[in-house]
């Protein structure tokens, strides 16, 4: 409690401090801009008000509260809070995810290094990283974590046991796994590494003149990893053109994102600007290097889940008319975040701004500064989009991510396929495939038979598929309604035989989408002996995007014209 009324007191005087030294600035203000002055002095009043009454009251409930309470996790919690009402990528990382926050701007940690999952009441591994500790010591996909040391993992979060498993370089964590296939619980002591993920997940050969890079971040040396990949490609190949891939790649540092752009234009060529609250903050970054591939031929792949970054790449290189950008349009974040330190080695990701690519627009779409009538942040409006023009004059838009050049049609998520990845049966089924079959085929040329598609069928016939479709879901809606005016009773033999068809037609889109289910099953297949490297090769063989990004490289003619005005 004294450790507690001396945090108070300290907090105070911040307040006190905080007036103190807002009122000398204010008085240093120009006369002349009385205005200016008298806002200034308003919202300096206000933080310190608000601020003594926040502490007021945490004193009061920490003093009179029916129940102990626990300080931190409910001022993290208030915290937390607070910067959810601002936008989703303003946040506060605290000295105990000082391992989360360095992942995420450095892709370094100390851990085993494996993907986790939830499965009931455990944690699952879902991939380990090839190479990497948990490679290393034989642990597999599907292995169940029954205890970390002597704690039991019945019961915990992928957070809790994410936690666990990492720690200092060098270090021991012995882990209990039940082992599908397996009569007695595994135990394994394995010594944790320094984990590096290489923001270029895979590189290769498309076919023999077209490269492939899967970009999957922008974490530091994001750039150098490109490029190392781009000029392996060159040494080993008579390189003709390129696929970027940025599909689902969530952004990050804004600086990796210059630098890539700057594998493929001049040098001093403008790349995006930054504008925000803090003047002196505003920058023009430009490319600082000479290029590896000025002139190759260059397509980019988007998707929704492209963002931040990788809208900095793909919208520049469209501007600037440099690549072809094909696939759905991104995600719209036209956000920059600046991380700021904090005390007891905290940390803030806050946003300070807004970005522009060459052409002038920010491809922002919602605005998180206003909300709708039900609080919510309010999209922009079509009639708010403005056309700017690329370097050669073709036609762009603004607030709304990067249209491609070439938009593809969506792949349609279908119901099932979200029951059959969500409940682990295709996980399950993939487990058991490894167990039963010591080899497979490259993971460029496996694919499943009939025969092991009938299996899978057999497989889940009788596991969980209860989810409804949108079609059930209305019928659903609709009984509600009927019952409430009375009306169910005179329909419910024909509410029931719909239904029944609607069941039956659920039974039958495990045979009606064998062909999109089979494409998941075979990269999840795979990536049980090739691991994530064989996942990706496995996907590009059956990939519309990359097939459409083959013929445009390989149609000198199509490429110029999509890349030139329309006259």
């Amino acid at each position: 409690m004294k450790r507690f009324i001396k945090s108070l007191s300290i907090l105070l005087l911040l307040i006190a401090l905080l007036a103190s030294t807002s009122n000398a600035q204010i008085t240093q203000l120009k006369a002349d801009n009385k205005s200016e002055l008298k806002k200034e002095y308003d919202n300096q009043f206000e933080i310190s008000k608000n601020l003594e009454i926040y502490v007021d009251l945490f004193k009061e409930l920490n003093t009179y509260y029916v129940d102990e309470l626990n300080p931190a996790e409910l001022i993290q919690l208030s915290i937390k809070s607070m910067l959810k009402s601002l936008d989703p990528y303003t946040v506060f990382f605290p000295e105990s995810d000082y391992e989360d926050f360095r992942f995420m701007t450095t892709g370094n940690y100390g851990g085993i290094g494996a993907r986790i999952g939830k499965k009931g009441d455990y944690v699952i591994i879902t991939e380990p990283y090839e190479g990497f500790p948990a490679h290393k010591y034989g642990i597999r996909a599907g292995d169940m974590i029954m205890k970390i040391d002597e704690k039991t993992g019945k019961g915990m979060s992928t957070d809790e046991v994410s936690n666990l498993l990492k720690g200092q370089p060098g270090t021991e964590v012995e882990v209990t796994f039940d082992r599908p296939g397996e009569n007695d619980e595994v135990v394994v002591h394995i010594k944790r590494e320094k984990i590096q993920i290489n923001n270029v997940s895979y590189s290769g050969m498309l076919n023999h003149d077209i490269g492939y890079i899967y970009l999957s971040g922008f974490k530091q040396n994001a750039a150098d990893d490109v490029r190392k990949a781009l000029q392996d490609l060159q040494n080993e190949n008579q390189l003709n053109g390129l696929v970027l891939d940025l599909r689902s790649n969530p952004g990050g540092l804004l600086i990796e994102s210059v630098k890539i752009v700057g594998l493929f234009v001049k040098k001093g060529e403008m790349v995006v600007s930054t504008r925000g609250k803090v003047d002196s903050w505003n920058k023009e970054y430009r490319t600082s290097e000479n290029p590896v591939a000025p002139d190759l031929p260059l397509v980019v792949l988007t998707n929704g889940g492209s963002a931040s970054a990788s809208e900095i790449v793909s919208g520049a290189l469209q501007d600037l008319d440099r690549a072809v950008i094909i696939g759905e349009r991104t995600l719209g974040k036209g956000l920059v975040q600046t991380t700021r330190s904090l005390n007891y080695n905290s940390q803030l990701k806050v946003t300070t701004s807004k970005y522009y690519i060459p052409s002038g627009r920010c491809i922002q779409e919602i605005d998180y500064s206003h909300k709708d009538n039900n609080g919510l942040a309010i999209k922009m409006a079509d009639s708010l989009v403005t056309a700017f023009k690329t370097k050669k004059g073709r036609i762009v838009y603004d607030g709304k991510g990067i249209l491609p050049d070439i938009v593809t049609e969506s792949n349609k998520q279908r119901v099932i396929m979200q029951n059959i990845m969500e409940d682990y049966l295709a996980f399950d089924f993939a487990t058991n495939y490894y167990l039963t079959h010591p080899e497979i085929p490259s993971a460029s040329k496996f694919r499943l038979s009939d025969e092991e598609y009938t299996n899978f069928v057999d497989f889940i016939a009788g596991k969980n598929l209860d989810y409804k479709n949108p079609s059930e879901k209305a019928l659903e809606n609709f009984k509600t309604k009927a019952e409430k005016d009375d009306y169910f009773e005179a329909i419910e033999e024909t509410y029931n035989t719909m239904l029944e068809t609607i069941e039956e037609q659920k039974r039958n889109e495990v045979l009606k989408y064998k062909k999109d289910i089979s494409r998941y099953l075979e990269n999840e297949i795979v990536s049980r002996y090739y691991f994530q490297n064989g996942r990706i090769q496995a996907s590009l063989a059956k990939d519309i995007e990359v097939k459409e990004a083959l013929d445009v490289l390989q149609n000198p003619e199509k490429y110029k014209a999509i890349l030139s005005p329309k006259q």
